[in-house]
């Protein structure tokens, strides 16, 4: 009696005690257990004799409230609808998340949906029979045999790079090759061409590409499907972000080569669906991007997992001594091939800083595009929401644009890169994850609408264009607050960038634009050898 007297006491205060539970997320991103489990019976007893289905709809629940046992997650019966905008992820009738818009919660809440998409799914058809002629090009002269030389010119390509020039034959012999060149210079044909030569024809999966990001693993992977068009080679890719359906049975029903992001693959060796006893042939690709995200211990146990006796392949755009140190582990006797200057911008860019207050750098963005005779522009941001405002301001503009950012669904990310690539879009705004490896063609000029913090992501952010020998522009627009990382790219690429101003654009006056005042605010530099390496 005593113990039903207290429940009901309990059950009379229950409402003013989990009003704050109601409003956090019900299950984490992948529809687990609610952390107040208190509030349960409670929401239970306000459907009851309400049919199934009809129950009053809990704040904080997704467009699926009151349906079934899902909360937090996809509808069961049939794919949750896209919906592109972050906004629009909210449940309705609710505000902005927490008094603030764009919430990283309400993407996690959101992300369960994209395992209704799998892949792209553009992979070439293979030709029935094609008769090859006999080839005789720069790229045969090689040591390519006459498939490739021949898919390789229906590409369009006449003339190989020279990091192609020098890293097939080292290839073809079976060497462990450690690659390093500017960004947009054919690494990743100058390791896929021999590769697909050495393979042969179809059989078990015997070449491993490693890659730090989604959009990285479908480039290699639709580089591998043109130019292993006239052989009977599979290639299949697996990553993150979406469903295991497809990925696994493409493994299951046998693959020659794959390229993979680490996280996933290790997720499919675990669960047994593939193995790597039989590769032959082992490529980390932008290696040090993977470094840079926390990625080493799991390449480790990915390349412990391979065969030992294997060719090993590193492509990256730079080499810091960590790199290194890890080839020294992974690598047998390797060839370095490096290609141009390490620390510098492609000679096919030319680049520019603008100085600008804060309150105008969208003003003065959207001067330069008016001024600008662009065929499509890169737009570069600091931080995922920073890019999402941007975009919605250029889009009030009356500019078509897409976003690229780590907080979009891998539909949306596919989606915006595609437009994008075809020209459905005029413009890009992305974070740096586009910044390393795609390869956009066309892209006639990137604006960094913020400085990056790293110089080396300078570097790799206005590489997206002037690629292939084509020309292009890059600007980045310097505020008060960036001076000391313009300073830091300076240092870094060895050289001055030249600093430019728009006439007729009302600039708010400001020490940035006192080259004097600038080189007096910089710290002096000791001549005493005692100070020489010293914390200031």
């Amino acid at each position: 009696m005593l113990r039903k007297l207290i429940a009901r006491l309990r059950e009379s205060i229950a409402p003013a005690a989990t009003k704050p539970a109601q409003s956090a997320p019900h299950g984490g991103p992948h529809g687990g257990p609610r952390p107040h489990e208190a509030a349960a019976p409670r929401r239970q007893e306000q459907g009851a004799g309400r049919p199934h289905g009809q129950g009053q709809r809990g704040p904080g629940r997704g467009p699926g409230a009151g349906k079934g046992p899902q909360q937090g997650g996809p509808a069961q019966g049939k794919p949750q609808e896209f919906r592109p905008r972050q906004e629009e992820r909210r449940p309705a009738g609710r505000g902005p998340a927490r008094g603030g818009p764009a919430r990283h919660g309400d993407a996690r809440r959101a992300r369960p949906a994209r395992d209704d998409f799998e892949h792209p799914g553009h992979s070439p058809a293979k030709p029935v029979a094609v008769d090859i002629p006999k080839m005789d090009t720069a790229f045969s002269r090689l040591g390519l045999q006459d498939a490739l030389a021949y898919a390789v010119r229906e590409k369009g390509y006449t003339d190989p790079t020279p990091i192609q020039v020098q890293a097939i034959p080292l290839i073809l012999e079976g060497r462990d090759v450690i690659g390093s060149a500017q960004t947009g210079t054919g690494k990743t044909a100058a390791f896929a061409l021999p590769i697909i030569q050495r393979l042969g024809g179809h059989g078990a999966m015997r070449c491993l590409v490693l890659e730090p990001t989604r959009e990285l693993a479908l480039q290699v992977e639709e580089a591998f499907h043109k130019y292993a068009l006239f052989t009977d080679l599979r290639v299949t890719i697996v990553y993150g972000g979406v469903g295991y359906g497809k990925q696994t049975d493409d493994l299951r029903r046998g693959m020659d080569i794959l390229a993979a992001t680490p996280g996933r693959l290790l997720d499919h060796l675990e669960q047994g669906n593939c193995s790597l006893d039989k590769i032959e042939i082992l490529v980390l690709d932008e290696v040090d991007r993977m470094l840079d995200m926390g990625f080493l211990p799991d390449v480790k146990r990915i390349v412990q997992k391979c065969a030992k006796n294997r060719q090993t392949l590193f492509f990256t755009a730079t080499l810091p001594p960590e790199i290194e140190q890890l080839a020294g582990w992974a690598l047998s006797n390797p060839a370095k091939v490096e290609i141009g200057r390490k620390h510098s911008a492609a000679d096919t860019i030319s680049h520019a800083f603008y100085p600008v207050v804060a309150q105008q750098k969208f003003d003065l963005l959207q001067l330069l595009l008016e001024k600008t005779d662009f065929k499509s522009v890169l737009i570069f941001c600091r931080t995922r929401m920073g890019a999402d405002r941007i975009a919605g301001r250029l889009v009030q503009k009356g500019h078509s644009v897409g976003v690229l950012h780590s907080d979009r669904s891998q539909r949306e990310r596919v989606e915006a890169l595609e437009g994008f690539k075809s020209g459905k879009t005029e413009v890009l705004v992305a974070t740096d994850i586009a910044a390393r490896g795609l390869d956009i063609a066309g892209v006639s000029h990137v604006i960094n609408y913020d400085v990056p913090e790293n110089a080396e992501d300078y570097v790799h952010r206005i590489g997206r264009t002037g690629r292939a020998l084509h020309t292009g522009d890059a600007f980045t627009l310097v505020t008060e607050d960036d001076v000391r990382d313009a300073r830091s790219i300076e240092r870094f690429i060895g050289a001055s960038v030249e600093r430019k101003k728009i006439d007729g654009f009302p600039y708010v006056y400001s020490a940035l634009f006192d080259q004097k005042v600038l080189d007096e605010a910089l710290p002096k530099a000791s001549s005493s050898r005692l100070h020489r390496g010293s914390r200031r």
